[in-house]
């Protein structure tokens, strides 16, 4: 597994991304800053959730690793899947040899990734035939339709079309594309969009058996459902303003003591269950970032010295993280007690 700091600790993690920058070239020279310095491992085996506000970079960081990124976007720094720097090789590789057989991609947005004039069926099965290579009528009708079962969509649904379908639907449909190619990297973006709290688990746990099927296999899953990341990461990235300024073990994140970013734990208690208390204030535009630490004006323990940028030392980025846990007392000794 890898260490906190996102760094992979024994063997070679699937993904490998070190300073990532992502910039948008806009009209009069303009430059906004969408990912900065982005920097963490995947480890085969594992699932690491990436969390926070809607605009924080989560999709863009995507969209790099996937090379979809608009004519106007430029980017720095390496995303290493095995040999491939997926932000230098190109479009040619990326179509024919990463997208669908390297990465299976779970779209934020499934209605812009199927095709509106062909039935799901159609679609399905002619994924199974190029990542697979299933020939024959009725081995592709019969391995559409475990895909489907795969992500839950309804067989009977595979013969509609796109526009037929419900948001959550569509969902499901993108989510069985995504698991055809048994991709080492499975990147999820926002996979429970549109589903109720049954499919939301449902379709977790199927990530989570992707993964857990073939120990090489690892998932990236970007998500504002603090209650899916908790049931299937086993790492947490916390993401603001572009930055990941958290990078902690799902147990610790989720349990006890905690995150130690003053964000993250405002995350945890804006949920329901927890004290349902949002964090004040709004995110800042990518475009205006204060000086220093983006979350210093929202945040009740920012001094002055947040004006300069709290490096990502350890698991945290921040000047006034929350304490760390105490290390616990070694066990004592027989040697002690007869003391």
């Amino acid at each position: 597994m890898p260490a906190a700091d996102g760094v992979a600790g024994e063997g070679s993690p699937v993904l490998a991304v070190r300073g990532l920058f992502v910039r948008f070239l806009l009209p009069g020279g303009r430059r906004v800053a969408a990912v900065t310095d982005a920097y963490f491992d995947v480890a085969p085996g594992e699932c690491l959730a990436l969390i926070g506000e809607s605009g924080c970079g989560k999709s863009v960081l995507a969209s790099a690793l996937l090379g979809l990124l608009p004519g106007n976007a430029r980017t720095a720094g390496s995303a290493l899947l095995g040999d491939l720097d997926l932000l230098t090789v190109g479009e040619r590789t990326l179509a024919r040899t990463v997208r669908g057989r390297r990465i299976g991609l779970v779209p934020q947005s499934p209605a812009a990734h199927l095709t509106p004039v062909r039935t799901i069926r159609s679609q399905t099965e002619e994924a199974v035939a190029q990542l697979t290579g299933t020939r024959g009528r009725t081995a592709l009708r019969a391995a559409a339709e475990q895909a489907a079962e795969r992500a839950g969509f309804p067989a009977d649904h595979l013969d509609r079309h796109p526009h037929e379908l419900s948001g959550g639907l569509a969902q499901r449909a993108a989510t069985a594309l995504a698991l055809i190619g048994d991709a080492p990297l499975l990147l999820a973006d926002e996979p429970t969009t549109g589903l109720d709290r049954d499919l939301v688990d449902r379709t977790v746990d199927e990530l989570r058996r992707h993964v857990d099927a073939d120990g090489d296999r690892a998932l990236l899953m970007i998500t504002h459902d603090l209650a899916a990341a908790e049931r299937v990461a086993d790492r947490v990235a916390v993401m603001y303003a572009g930055r990941i300024v958290e990078l902690v073990d799902a147990r610790t994140f989720f349990g006890s003591p905690g995150p130690r970013h003053p964000y993250s734990r405002g995350l945890l208690e804006a949920l329901p269950e927890r004290s349902f208390t949002p964090v004040p204030g709004l995110p800042p535009e990518l475009g205006d970032l204060p000086d220093g630490c983006a979350f210093a004006p929202r945040c009740d323990r920012a001094t002055d010295l947040c004006t300069t940028l709290p490096p990502f030392t350890g698991p945290v980025a921040c000047h006034h993280p929350a304490p760390a846990a105490a290390v616990p007392a070694p066990a004592p000794t027989s040697e002690d007690i007869r003391a």
